[in-house]
């Protein structure tokens, strides 16, 4: 080969080199915002498609063997009941294309993981028993507790084969991961999905909820009542899931009893209200019991007469605020009262 043609030939080698280099970002670009979590680095050559970062948040990580997906309350049971925390909660999903399975992906994060210092509290790929996962890729779909913001669709975790699921929980100090890896050996235009392995990591950092309500005041109550006919009240806590009222709840219930002592004649409807997580028959019937229980505990507590409170729930079908984000859904987990 003469020097003019290897000159030639080399030149465009070079160009066919960066024209890949200009393409490649394009194909792999990370969804807007979205960034890795220093506590957990990515497996090679993957994209961040699904992003979330909750302020405060709880989540329950398998710690067990997966036994059932329970339809009523849209959560998965286990043979040991999950262990369940509450703190920051940053979400990921990686999308992992080529000949990458689920295997390999779920190995490789969990590997790495146990070499950093973290502990396995669960790997599927180590329990004998694991193996059946139906409806339990249920959690992703949009509007459930998994799903999240992603440039994919919610199909890409939510429409997998369920037998390609992997899936572990590693513990390190107060930052706990959750792993679920999934397969897409083709690429599938329906769901949104490229050919290769998808992997959702859960990385919830343990920290105490700032209380950050303020109390609405007796004269407030009546103010509100009389203006609009009802008062939202942000002060009267649950755990997730759950109807007893928490203990913090005391300074909102004392000026709710202070506002009933001073009307001796009206009589409320309190009214539980929930965000759109989890399913809507499971959060009507909660929503219920929540309302029931405040108008337990000034009755109890508070020498209020039971007569002149109803308990009603409505889960999430009166809404102040969009359920597509932390913010508006911590709006809409309150209690209302309205005069009856």
């Amino acid at each position: 080969m003469s020097m003019k043609l290897f000159r030639q030939w080399g030149a465009s080698l070079c160009l066919g080199f960066l024209a890949l280099v200009s393409v490649w970002p394009t194909f792999a670009q990370d969804l807007a915002g979205a960034k890795d979590h220093p506590a957990v680095k990515r497996f090679g050559g993957s994209t961040i498609v699904g992003y979330e970062v909750r302020n405060f948040d709880a989540v329950e990580f398998q710690t067990s063997t997966f036994k059932e997906f329970d339809l009523q309350t849209y959560k998965r049971r286990y043979v040991q009941p999950p262990l369940a925390l509450e703190g920051k909660l940053t979400r990921l999903w990686y999308e992992a294309p080529g000949a990458t399975r689920s295997l390999e992906l779920f190995r490789n994060y969990a590997n790495d993981l146990t070499a950093s210092g973290f502990t396995a509290l669960y790997d599927s790929t180590r329990d004998s028993a694991a193996g059946s996962y139906t409806n339990f890729l249920a959690n992703f779909s949009s509007g459930q507790r998994d799903f999240i913001k992603n440039n994919r669709s919610e199909y890409v975790m939510y429409g997998a084969d369920a037998s390609t699921v992997r899936t572990g929980t590693f513990q390190k100090g107060n930052t706990t991961v959750r792993l679920i890896s999934i397969d897409w050996p083709k690429e599938d235009a329906t769901y949104k999905s490229r050919q290769g392995a998808y992997i959702a990591v859960d990385i919830l950092e343990t920290k105490a909820m700032e209380q950050n309500m303020v109390v609405v005041s007796a004269s407030d109550i009546s103010k509100s009542i009389t203006a609009n006919g009802k008062v939202a009240i942000y002060g009267i806590l649950f755990d997730t899931g759950k109807a007893d009222v928490k203990p913090e709840s005391k300074p909102s219930l004392e000026q709710i009893a202070a506002f009933l002592k001073a009307e001796p004649t009206v009589k409320l409807h309190v009214v539980g209200h929930t965000d759109s997580v989890g399913s809507f028959d499971s959060n009507l019937a909660l929503s219920k019991r929540r309302a029931d229980a405040v108008a337990a505990v000034l009755a109890k507590d508070y020498g209020i007469a039971a007569n002149r409170l109803v308990g009603n729930g409505v889960a999430s079908l009166a809404p102040v605020a969009s359920n597509n984000s932390d913010e508006g859904k911590a709006k809409n987990r309150r209690v209302e009262l309205v005069p009856q």
